[in-house]
């Protein structure tokens, strides 16, 4: 297992960080969330990942909330949506993210999934933002081979520092190709729901290996993506009981019998397949 991550720009990163899609909305309470980060913030996981389009900006208000006063020991990641990332949009929409969250610079910037402006001109602009002092770093998600392989041939495209990506025992598609590309190219990896919304918790092999090692399934799937190497896991949980279970899972360490277990439930492809999006 792994505790940290370091970057391709040398920055040192925890493996295990926050995720905040679906916080921010109508339906959910902002303040128990806030506190939710707050709480995972103590617990040493200092990445923090958001989006634009995560409650309209709600997600990126959240998270200026649970951040006040406390900015510098922090790792913020927001992304831009496809259809603002052309060379102007994609400032404008940094800009915004900016204002909700409440401070001066994001330290990685994302560009959501591949979209309709010219990839180029994506790069242009984070180039540019970085340059003024916006973004400190700037990378991708929801890219898979090809896109990364298309991103390398644009210029400056090789300065992308992760691909944040679907990856959970149930979704290990990536493995075919798409992680053996990053691993070759030096780009990190952030695995996005790695407990799939949740889904992943119902499964009886699972819950009877969390059961014989007195653990809880949503424990054993994240310290599953926390032993591959280069992986940055951002589970989202709203509550600070969720938070701390999940953080708990960086002390834990699977045997080969468990990994071995995991394997036949989950099996790794054998193939190469669409890359899964949530």
């Amino acid at each position: 297992m792994n505790s940290t991550v370091i970057l391709p720009n040398g920055r040192e990163v925890p493996s295990l960080g926050l995720g905040t899609w679906h916080m921010g909305e109508r339906i959910g309470d902002p303040t128990t969330e806030a506190l939710a980060l707050k709480r995972g913030l103590d617990l040493g996981a200092t990445v923090i990942d958001t989006a634009e389009m995560y409650a309209r900006g709600g997600a990126e208000r959240v998270v200026a909330e649970a951040i006040k006063g406390r900015r510098e020991e922090v790792f913020i990641v927001s992304k831009v949506l496809p259809h603002n990332a052309s060379r102007h949009g994609t400032i404008r929409a940094c800009e915004n993210s900016l204002q909700r969250l409440g401070i001066d610079a994001i330290d990685l910037y994302l560009l959501h999934w591949p979209g309709p402006h010219p990839l180029g001109d994506t790069i242009e602009a984070f180039h540019d933002l970085k340059k003024i002092g916006k973004i400190k770093a700037w990378g991708v998600s929801n890219f898979d081979t090809s896109d990364m392989e298309e991103l390398w041939r644009v210029p400056g495209g090789a300065d992308c520092q992760t691909n944040q990506i679907l990856y959970n025992l149930m979704r290990r598609g990536v493995e075919w190709d798409l992680l053996p590309w990053c691993y070759k190219n030096g780009v990190s990896v952030m695995a996005y729901s790695p407990l799939e919304q949740g889904r992943l918790l119902n499964n009886k092999k699972l819950n009877s290996l969390a059961k014989q090692r007195n653990l809880s399934p949503a424990q054993i799937a994240i310290a599953w993506t926390l032993c591959k190497k280069g992986v940055i896991s951002i589970p989202k949980a709203s509550s600070i009981r969720h938070v701390e279970e999940n953080i708990a899972a960086w002390s834990i360490k699977l045997e080969k019998s468990d990994l071995d277990l995991l394997n036949e439930e989950f099996k790794p492809p054998l193939k190469k397949g669409m890359l899964d999006i949530l």
